[in-house]
């Protein structure tokens, strides 16, 4: 009978431990109540037969996943709110134990219809998108960011072109991935460029000067190096007089794409598309 106390005793220890364990993991997996920020959306994805998984940037929150549940319907109540890089108001529920929040609701502020709706356009928020999803960690707020991806989108669905906007998006992006290196004389030498060109490669985080630079790299002429510190002294809004066309824009926007996949290791699929536009 001693055997038989001691063994129901343990099995009831047992039974509290597992039923205290049980206790612990519901609540940690019950939803925390609503949470709401305003968000830039950066993507969404095919997620079931109905549901979308969405990537958005929220102003609070930092970058973060969700599942929007029937938004691939063709009545759903989320409308054109999960459009790419659509300024909206979002709430959604998030667990401990899980890696997706579940989006409640998505109110529209903002919509780029023009740019959203022109291919060309279009391609150049895609390749905003990208960068964006590629250089932003997760769930780590980032107000800089943030209002630099919506002053791009704005401005490419204002003004009806993407050159500019998105070379001053992946030079400020570089910038404030604090991989941005000196304009003004080689990296390797220190020689200073001048009114010569600079140049510029895959795989190098500087700038070179005629002397050091290697074959294949590009050069970066004096006036991609000016209007590098155009974007550094002004608002993108008020960068006026570059004109569409203008290849100190393009200089400077390549370059800064390169250093972008050389700190993040990772091709830029969108970069062949803009190649083509």
């Amino acid at each position: 009978m001693a055997c038989g106390r001691k063994f129901n005793s343990a099995c009831a220890c047992v039974a509290d431990r597992v039923g205290s364990c049980s206790a612990h993991r519901r609540r940690a997996d019950s939803p925390m109540p609503a949470r709401e920020t305003e968000a830039i959306i950066l993507k969404t994805f095919p997620l079931g037969e109905a549901d979308r998984l969405v990537s958005f940037l929220g102003r609070t929150s930092g970058r973060m996943r969700g599942a929007a549940s029937g938004a691939r319907r063709i009545k759903n109540r989320y409308g054109s709110t999960l459009e790419i890089l659509s300024h909206v108001q979002i709430w959604y529920f998030e667990r401990e134990t899980r890696d997706l929040v579940r989006i409640q609701q998505c109110e529209l502020l903002e919509s780029f219809n023009k740019a959203q709706s022109d291919y060309a356009l279009s391609t150049g928020m895609a390749a905003v998108s990208e960068i964006s999803e590629l250089v932003l960690p997760e769930h780590e707020v980032s107000e800089s960011m943030f209002r630099l991806i919506l002053l791009t989108a704005r401005e490419i669905d204002q003004t009806g072109q993407w050159t500019l906007p998105l070379s001053y998006f992946a030079f400020w992006t570089v910038r404030l991935g604090g991989w941005l290196p000196r304009f003004d004389r080689c990296s390797l030498c220190g020689t200073p460029f001048g009114a010569g060109p600079a140049f510029f490669g895959a795989g190098e985080p500087g700038l070179l000067c005629e002397k050091c630079r290697r074959p294949g790299m590009r050069p970066l002429q004096q006036a991609a190096r000016r209007l590098a510190e155009r974007f550094a002294a002004e608002s993108l809004d008020k960068i006026t007089g570059v004109a569409t066309k203008d290849t100190s824009a393009t200089e400077l926007r390549e370059v800064s794409l390169n250093w972008i996949e050389h700190h993040t290791e990772r091709k830029l699929h969108t970069r062949e598309m803009l190649e083509t536009n």
